[in-house]
């Protein structure tokens, strides 16, 4: 190497420590952990369970937060709000069936509709929500 590409090296090399130690941050603080991990039987699952045993959504709030991801677009076959015709030939196996579907799960859609915070209920009012904007 000729004392040019060394001197470009060792400016580099310069110009890199100086901008790491003006940034402030220590070695720690930019390689802690983005997250966290909260399995139940941890004191942050008190707080899960707490937002759990509130006042249940209703079937638009589930609807919007959850349940829109999929049935908004269509994905994964996913009948669309307010799509007449798809709705038609699922409407007459009755709500009971519906419901089920929507907390078992059934074809592309998986159990709860991968709500992992909504109870039965909100499932429910949700269908229902979906069903009644979809007649």
């Amino acid at each position: 190497m000729n004392s040019f590409a060394k001197l470009v090296v060792a400016a580099l090399t310069l110009t890199s420590v100086c901008a790491w130690a003006a940034s402030g941050s220590s070695l720690e603080e930019r390689i802690k952990p983005v997250g966290e991990s909260c399995m139940a039987g941890d004191s942050c699952a008190a707080t899960l369970q707490v937002a759990a045993a509130g006042e249940p959504r209703s079937g638009m709030d589930v609807y919007d937060s959850k349940c829109a991801t999929c049935h908004a677009t269509g994905a994964a076959g996913a009948p669309k709000l307010g799509d007449v015709a798809a709705w038609a030939s699922r409407m007459p196996k009755g709500m009971a069936v519906l419901h089920q579907n929507a907390i078992k799960g059934v074809n592309g859609m998986p159990a709860m509709g991968l709500c992992f915070d909504c109870s039965e209920g909100e499932i429910m009012a949700a269908v229902d929500y979906i069903v009644e904007k979809s007649k």
